[in-house]
């Protein structure tokens, strides 16, 4: 079993810190993985299509630039990630649908909740590096999160 804590102690040169608040929506309070990108503006279309094609155990990471406007991940769509069996979800945006979210066996960060749907025209970009929480999330590097926090490494630290 691994903790945030003691790679930051053994890898700490070799790793980024997010500074981002995010609150814990999914069942899972500890994840990682390796890291695909979306970024998208209000638009979860193409959060969809990255859920029903990425490979198991893969983090999908969205920049949804913190909008309020409306939430990019759903109980629907939470549940594609989980019936496909990824790891879990990061979102710089929000997320409806909470009270189901706990119960769905992923792991799954946002910035908090919003009760309206999001516009569906398939704008964003994919597999591209996204820069939130002053740290960057690059595509095939990985993704470690637990109650302490949200680090990134270029490499696997963990089997």
């Amino acid at each position: 079993m691994w903790k945030t804590t003691d790679l930051c102690d053994e890898f700490e040169k070799e790793l980024q810190i997010c500074r981002q608040s995010f609150r814990s929506f999914g069942k899972k309070e500890q994840f990682h993985g390796k890291i695909a990108t979306i970024k998208v503006k209000d638009d979860n279309v193409l959060v969809k299509e990255g859920l029903q094609t990425l490979p198991e155990g893969t983090v999908l990471v969205v920049d949804g630039e913190a909008s309020t406007n409306c939430a990019l991940l759903g109980d629907n769509l939470a549940a594609i990630a989980e019936e496909r069996k990824l790891a879990g979800i990061i979102v710089n945006g929000y997320v409806r649908d909470s009270s189901e979210l706990k119960n769905i066996n992923i792991g799954i960060l946002a910035l908090g909740t919003m009760p309206n749907r999001s516009v569906k025209e398939g704008k964003g970009e994919r597999n591209i590096t996204l820069q939130f929480g002053q740290v960057e999330w690059k595509p095939n590097e990985y993704v470690y999160m637990d109650e302490d926090g949200v680090i990134i490494s270029e490499s696997s630290l963990h089997s």
